[in-house]
């Protein structure tokens, strides 16, 4: 099984999630697409672009994993290989590849599937728990968690309105809509359950003063102060992975 991601930061990596690709003995390739960025800067055109930061064929790989980013996926003008990127998504999910996404990684997805991205009317950041629906419980690849699990958040928009046939899996009250399954093998997780200790402190250096103080916001002391939340996250990612393989 090949595995390929899209990484939209240069510190949000896969996490969690490479550790058990390695440990599974799984090929993985990457895409660093915000490289084009500065590709684009330099005025040298698509010719110019770092080999990483293209995107592969169809048939180079069976799983696509889309990591978060700080940028809106509404916000072409900023970053024009947001739009291309969406169609990548929309042919990876037409052609019945494997597809995760996390943060904003799982707006780019609904966006690319027919749903609406908007501002949350909360900033969301630091680890709060989500309430997992019916729907949720009965699914193969979820049906372990807890009914509440308590994951790391970070993001102020949300996927305000799912894609056609989308099922929602989970909701909070900071914001309603924190996950869903597209079919059986398309899964976009507003939250990071990729996290680790490694992803926790690379987003503290890079994001440091961010965001402005909220009834959701929790301070940097919060952010660090449970590893036990960080070994939950990984432990459900693991068994997460593990299932979704199995289907």
């Amino acid at each position: 099984m090949r595995i390929h991601y899209i990484q939209h930061e240069e510190f949000e990596t896969p996490g969690s999630i490479l550790g058990w690709a390695l440990r599974q003995g799984h090929p993985v390739t990457r895409t660093l697409i915000y490289l084009q960025d500065a590709g684009s800067a330099q005025g040298g055109g698509k010719a110019a672009l770092p080999a990483l930061s293209v995107l592969p064929a169809m048939e180079d790989f069976d799983w696509l994993v889309i990591m978060g980013g700080s940028m809106n996926v509404y916000e072409e003008d900023k970053h024009p290989w947001l739009a291309p990127e969406k169609r990548f998504i929309a042919e990876a999910v037409k052609a019945g590849k494997t597809v995760l996404g996390l943060c904003l990684g799982a707006q780019l997805l609904a966006a690319a599937l027919g749903g609406r991205v908007t501002r949350n009317r909360y900033r969301e950041v630091g680890w709060h728990p989500v309430s997992l629906n019916k729907a949720a419980r009965k699914n193969p690849c979820l049906s372990f968690l807890p009914g509440e699990p308590v994951v790391f958040q970070w993001h102020e928009d949300t996927f305000s309105e799912l894609p056609p046939g989308a099922l929602l899996l989970a909701g909070n009250k900071a914001c309603a809509h924190q996950a869903f399954v597209y079919g059986e093998r398309v899964f976009a997780f507003q939250f990071h359950l990729e996290i680790n200790e490694a992803i926790l402190r690379a987003i503290g250096e890079n994001c440091a003063g961010e965001p402005a103080p909220g009834t959701y916001v929790q301070s940097p002391g919060e952010l660090s102060a449970h590893p036990e939340y960080i070994r939950a996250c990984e432990s459900w990612m693991d068994e997460f992975l593990t299932r979704l393989a199995a289907l």
